[in-house]
């Protein structure tokens, strides 16, 4: 209860100052995109400030998240090596998939170890 009182109380906050900046930046700026011809460029872009930053902080978390998930390419692999490993294995033993991890009791014999409950 008291994280998700948190996470509103920092999601407000967060949106107040996106209004904020958002309201104290919305003068029109033209951008242009053609370095040669200052005078008549062949694109230009004129939008309020504001639009140009939040556009950059998106390419920014796109291009971050891309990046992260490029860098964890080698764990993704691993684990779906691990997968089919244990998959295989489980069908050597006999085991069906899904099934709960066994353990050999005092006598010798297969006991099934329950996991405790969720709280």
């Amino acid at each position: 209860m008291i994280r998700r009182l948190i996470t509103a109380l920092v999601l407000i906050a967060l949106a107040l100052a996106l209004i904020a900046f958002a309201v104290a930046n919305r003068q029109i700026v033209t951008l242009s995109f053609d370095p040669f011809d200052r005078a008549n460029p062949a694109l230009v872009i004129s939008q309020p400030f504001y639009l140009f930053i939040f556009a950059l902080v998106l390419a920014g978390v796109l291009l971050g998240g891309c990046a992260a998930w490029l860098g964890q390419g080698k764990w993704r692999s691993r684990a779906r090596r691990a997968e089919a490993q244990l998959a295989r294995l489980r069908a050597q033993s006999g085991a069906q998939p899904g099934a709960a991890p066994t353990a050999p009791a005092r006598d010798g014999a297969l006991r099934l170890i329950v996991p405790p409950p969720a709280a």
